[in-house]
């Protein structure tokens, strides 16, 4: 795996000087291995489409011929077409093409183990958000974080007809990914009966993506675990959902303010608000089922920011916000360094007693690329005081966490700090007091634009109503 994953990373290096970035390069690679497993399966394509066809070209008819092919197929119907929809190539040297497809070609993709081929892709993806930052970074949640939070919610299909899982700001599928991972380990390699083994692979897992491209990825990632989900390509917020309900939801949305200049208009959120991540809460709740369970990554500034403590108190009322997790500065490096991030899981239908918080970064030390990774022993202590049980109902006590890291708060305690989750905490934080142990600049300054975006957000809901008022004077 890791030698086809260094063969295929190593000519795009050679393709950065063309001008094709890491992001424009794992989607060629989509393409090109999407119809290469395609010819290896002897499925039919259309006409002049095919892999065949493609090895028979070269020069300047080979990239006339591939965009061509391109833009056949992505007026295809069903997985095809949603792969290469409004798929453009970005090859504009056709000996750097033809290397390519001859790279590609070396490998007999179906014959590989459906981990290996994956496991490969991801290691692209993976490669690409590290190198890209800003680029598939933006789409990328570590791999660490995720399997962490599937061990504790346990999306299992087996016992019930219609389960679903969704991801609404799916990126690149991570978290639906692993929780198909999460259930072959459950299943010994995914011994399933064959009506079982349909259901879960065409109508198990769902996801929502508002950008192209990272859908795309999406696909193609599932597609290579043999899942063929349902992905739509749009807004999880400002469009207005269908009926359809999902049993667990895994989700990391998107950080920042970026576009969310305005509320949606949608008679489902209580709570009007233009904070995004806010807006994915009240999302959620929408559309979970009665008894359905969900775990979100938030970052800090939205458990103070406007308006979160009347989402949170609707949280608390229409769910059992049960636990809520800390998780270590750094986390995000080297994608989103300096925010702090948090996991809130909760229970839809039954209002919430008490809520668990588990502090995984106080007088922890900070996550860093190379000298301290994130690794699973981080979230060891928490997923044992955390329990088996994934609506969160295992037995638990403080006791569970010789650290003092796990505190149990009633929702007298959360009523009195207004639902304000950030304000739940009780650890000393020792680098506070050690002047030769300051937190990093970077961290200092992303902070500071955390409390400058709630501020200007804030004033602009004061603005708004203000000019709402004038106009009604009017």
């Amino acid at each position: 795996m890791s030698d086809i994953v260094q063969k295929l990373w190593g000519f795009c290096h050679t393709l950065r000087h063309e001008g094709i970035d890491y992001g424009d390069y794992i989607e060629q690679i989509t393409y090109l291995l999407f119809l290469k497993m395609a010819d290896e399966r002897d499925i039919e394509m259309p006409e002049a489409c095919g892999w065949k066809s493609l090895k028979e070209h070269s020069g300047t008819e080979l990239t006339e011929h591939y965009s061509d092919a391109l833009r056949k197929l992505g007026k295809q119907d069903g997985l095809l077409g949603d792969v290469f929809a409004g798929a453009l190539s970005r090859f504009h040297n056709p000996v750097s093409l033809k290397k390519m497809i001859s790279l590609i070609d070396e490998t007999e993709w179906t014959g590989l183990d459906i981990d290996v081929k994956a496991m490969a892709f991801e290691g692209l993806l993976e490669k690409a958000a590290s190198e890209g930052k800003k680029g598939a970074g933006q789409y990328f949640t570590p791999r660490i974080v995720i399997q962490m939070i599937v061990r504790c919610m346990k999306p299992d299909p087996r016992g019930q007809r219609d389960f679903s899982i969704m991801d609404p700001a799916c990126g690149t599928s991570g978290f639906l990914v692993c929780a198909y991972e999460w259930l072959k380990e459950m299943t010994s390699g995914g011994a399933l009966d064959r009506d079982l083994a349909k259901r879960i692979r065409y109508s198990t897992y769902y996801g929502q993506e508002l950008v192209e491209r990272p859908r795309r990825l999406a696909l193609m990632n599932l597609y290579l675990h043999g899942i063929e989900p349902e992905i739509k390509l749009g807004d999880s917020i400002y469009e207005i959902p269908d009926a359809k309900k999902f049993n667990v939801i895994l989700t990391n949305p998107p950080f920042g303010t970026k576009g969310a200049n305005q509320s949606p208009v949608r008679e489902d959120f209580v709570v009007e608000t233009s904070n995004k991540q806010l807006n994915f809460i009240q999302h959620v709740m929408t559309i979970l089922t009665p008894g359905g369970r969900a775990a979100i990554v938030v970052p800090d500034n939205v458990l103070f920011a406007d308006k979160a403590g009347e989402v949170f108190k609707v949280l608390c009322e229409d769910c059992d916000l049960h636990t809520v997790l800390r998780l270590p500065d750094g986390t995000f490096t080297p994608y989103s360094p300096g925010t702090k991030t948090n996991v809130i899981f909760f229970t839809k239908g039954i209002p919430t007693d008490h809520t668990w918080v588990y502090d995984c970064r106080t007088n922890v030390p900070k996550i860093t690329k190379k000298d301290r990774p994130l690794t699973r022993e981080h979230f060891a202590q928490f997923e044992k005081c955390f329990g088996t049980d994934p609506n969160g109902r295992s037995p638990r006590d403080p006791k569970d966490s010789p650290e003092d890291r796990w505190h149990r708060f009633h929702i007298s305690e959360l009523r009195e700090r207004d639902y304000k989750i950030d304000s739940l905490k009780w650890l000393r934080d020792e680098s506070l007091s050690d002047t030769d142990d300051m937190p990093d600049p970077v961290e200092l300054a992303a902070e500071a634009i955390d409390e400058l975006e709630s501020a200007v957000a804030e004033l602009n809901a004061i603005l708004d109503l203000m000019g709402n008022g004038y106009a009604a004077e009017e």
